[in-house]
Formats: C-alpha cells, structure tokens, sequence
C-alpha cells in the first residue's frame, strides 16, 4: 500500500510542478530584454526614471516568484527524501541533506530578489517620471 501512495504523491507533484512550471516560465518570458547578470547591474547603475527602477523592480519580483517556486519543489522533495533516510553509515551528503540544501539555497534567493524588487519599487516611486525628467532638461 505504501508504493501505490507514493507513486500517486509523485504523480501528483509532478503535475503541480509542471503547472506552475509553464506559468512562472510566461511571466519570465516577459523580461526577456535582459539576458546577462552585466546587462542588469548596467541598468540598476544607469537607472533615472521611475519607468527604469520599475522594470528592475518587477524583473526582480518576477525572480522572486521563480525562486519561492523552485523552494516548494525543493521542500516537496526533502520531505519525500526524509521518510528514506538510511541511517547513520550513509554518506555524506545524503539525498535529503542535498534537498535541504537546495531548499534553503532558492530560499535564501528568493528573499534577496524580494529585497532588491522592494528597493527599485521605492526608488522607482521617489524619482521623477521620464517626461518631467525631459522637460526640465
């Protein structure tokens, strides 16, 4: 009984996955402009308009959500892994260790894009827009 259970857990996970796989994918496809970590720090340096900081600010958000996503799987995984932990001989790094790992990893990933699409929300919202910025000049 316990393989039917666990075969309909993963049959289940994977349908989620796939879900909400292809929909995060949409939303990334939308910041597709920005290809390279260089072409991103170019831009946060270089921003002056609010239209600027927020486009960093959603690509960031749009990270966020990618990375909180990725954390589910992860979690979903440790806790599948953490039922077949084979004691204390097994090596280092176990199968649930590396899924832990991974977890905390897009945790962690997820709360520094939040902070920066924070950042460039608020700097997007004290500076001036692009058409006030081009007529004082």
């Amino acid at each position: 009984m316990k393989i039917k259970d666990f075969i309909a857990i993963s049959v289940v996970s994977c349908a989620l996955v796939s879900a909400g796989s292809a929909q995060i994918s949409r939303s990334l496809d939308q910041n597709e402009e920005l290809h390279t970590q260089a072409q991103l720090k170019q831009l946060a340096r270089e921003a002056h308009t609010s239209e600027q900081f927020q486009f960093l600010a959603t690509y960031y958000a749009d990270q966020q959500k990618y990375f909180l996503h990725q954390a589910a799987n992860e979690k979903t995984e440790w806790d599948l892994r953490g039922h077949n932990v084979v004691g204390v001989l097994a090596k280092y790094p176990r199968p649930v260790d590396s899924a832990k790992y991974l977890y905390q990893s897009f945790v962690e990933r997820a709360n520094e894009a939040g902070l920066r699409s924070a950042k460039y929300s608020q700097e997007g919202n004290t500076t001036l827009p692009t058409a006030a910025v081009q007529g004082h000049m």
